[in-house]
């Protein structure tokens, strides 16, 4: 099986009051279709900033990354936005909605960017919202959910435009633990019945050892 997501000898330094900090040592991975990936490590270890780098959300300082065979950083920035828009899903341990817009304007902000009218992405943020088990907070504010439901609307923003790929960072970090192994399993639920490539990075042992791979970044490399 192809690979859909492949890194290849990642690096990425920072400047810091005068030095350099490396992050990444050389990171190669793959993803294929319809995996689960959980990338563990201490807190400092580079995992959000490796989840950046594979979603498009920022370039490394060498190395390559592929998506579906395109080497994505040598893309114009239309494409860029293209695969960020359509193919890959990102969910973060804050949630990132928008406070003043309720489930459905929040859930639905991809699609409008991508083009589809406002009645179009209201219906496809409906349909999502519900599959989420939202259908009755539709109209709900963020202020008015609660944490598990907030990360259940940036759950269905990041999938609204069916992407191959689900990046979450700390999806159950900010959340108590019934909450989080409710989020756990909804993605673990999305994976396996919608062959979507999931790509975790977290500290939850538990959650990490639900997923078909587990790997350990440790001072910027895999152990």
């Amino acid at each position: 099986m192809k690979p859909m997501l492949q890194i290849e000898n990642i690096h990425k330094s920072f400047e810091n009051n005068g030095k350099i900090i490396q992050v990444l040592k050389g990171i190669s991975l793959q993803v294929l279709p319809g995996e689960s990936l959980a990338i563990m490590g201490p807190s400092g270890a580079g995992k959000s900033t490796l989840l950046n780098i594979m979603g498009t959300l920022e370039p490394p300082s060498q190395g390559t990354v592929f998506f579906n065979d395109s080497d994505v950083y040598q893309m114009d920035e239309m494409g860029l936005s293209r695969i960020r828009n359509r193919e890959i899903g990102f969910v973060f341990q804050f949630h990132h909605l928008l406070p003043e817009f309720d489930a459905e304007e929040n859930a639905m902000i991809p699609a409008l960017i991508s083009g589809y009218s406002w009645r179009t992405s209201a219906e496809m943020a409906s349909a999502i919202l519900s599959q989420m088990g939202l259908k009755d907070r539709l109209r709900h504010r963020v202020g008015e959910l609660s944490g598990g439901e907030q990360q259940r609307v940036a759950i269905a923003r990041a999938l609204i435009m069916g992407p191959q790929v689900l990046l979450a960072d700390e999806p159950t970090g900010n959340l108590d633990k019934v909450t989080g192994d409710e989020i756990a399993e909804l993605l673990l639920s999305l994976n396996k019945r919608q062959g979507l490539a999931l790509v975790i990075a977290t500290h939850n042992l538990e959650l990490a050892h639900k997923m078909s791979k587990q790997l350990q970044l440790v001072d910027g490399r895999f152990a």
